[in-house]
């Protein structure tokens, strides 16, 4: 039956030529017109031309630090805060080459695929999970000085009998400066200061997406100082009305999932 064959063709081979199908591929391959393969792919819920990312983490103390962070998205504990933080680096201040047309009715607006480069700037971040403020400091560097310049700014923005819990990825930055003071080692930082390291940080990534969609992608910047303005802007405005970032995912869904995947990836290893 030409339906199956085409199915079974869309998931198990691809073009000599390409590294996936597309409708009119498949559909000279198969000999059948293009809106036959559409109306085949639309039934079995298939999308070639789209692919999701996805990283299984190999820590073997993965699931402790996913029920460690995940109870803290889910149930904080009292008189605490708990931050996600990171950088957003290499943000360039561009300009472009020619000025852009505006929207107007049958038009989209537009601005030149060419650009000048004015400089770049590092955004670094802290997403507050309960309230939806951001605190954010851009620096000229990405190094672990800068890192701590805004544990710094956070622990003066939070009061000192709160606890105060950071998520973090496992950036080699994050481990240069943190780990000591983070893990309560020493008190340069706030007295109640606690890391949880690991790559479950989609409040902040979600925040440092917005950012990037709402101000820089289409904005103009003529040095970086005005990439800057604009960031501090953006954030101001947000913390204005602030949305926290509602977490709903379960430890145990989460860990279910990580099993399942490497079984997955196991059996593939061994084809």
């Amino acid at each position: 039956m030409i339906k199956l064959k085409v199915v079974e063709k869309t998931v198990k081979e691809h073009p000599v030529n390409a590294t996936h199908w597309s409708v009119r591929a498949m559909a000279k391959e198969m000999g059948i017109g293009h809106t036959s393969v559409q109306r085949i792919w639309a039934e079995y819920d298939l999308k070639p031309h789209l692919v999701k990312s996805f990283k299984v983490s190999t820590d073997p103390n993965f699931a402790g630090k996913v029920e460690d962070v995940v109870g803290l998205y889910l149930n904080p504990p009292e008189r605490a805060l708990v931050r996600s933080v990171d950088e957003k680096s290499q943000i360039q201040a561009l300009d472009r080459t020619q000025l852009g047309l505006p929207l107007k009715k049958g038009r989209a607006g537009t601005m030149t695929h060419d650009y000048k480069r004015n400089g770049t700037t590092t955004l670094f971040a802290a997403l507050d999970i309960a309230t939806g403020k951001v605190i954010g400091e851009c620096l000229a560097r990405h190094r672990a000085d800068e890192f701590l310049t805004l544990l710094k700014k956070i622990d003066g923005e939070t009061a000192a009998h709160l606890d105060l819990h950071l998520i973090l990825d496992n950036y080699a930055t994050h481990k240069a400066t943190g780990c000591e003071a983070l893990a309560g080692k020493t008190q340069t930082l706030h007295p109640a200061l606690h890391a949880d390291v690991l790559l479950l940080d989609q409040p902040r990534r979600a925040a440092l997406r917005r950012i990037t969609r709402q101000r820089i992608r289409r904005g103009v910047f003529h040095d970086v100082a005005e990439l800057k303005a604009a960031i501090d802007e953006w954030i101001e405005h947000r913390n204005q009305d602030p949305q926290p970032f509602m977490w709903t995912a379960t430890a145990k869904t989460i860990l279910v999932k990580h099993r399942r995947a490497k079984k997955v990836l196991a059996k593939a290893g061994r084809k």
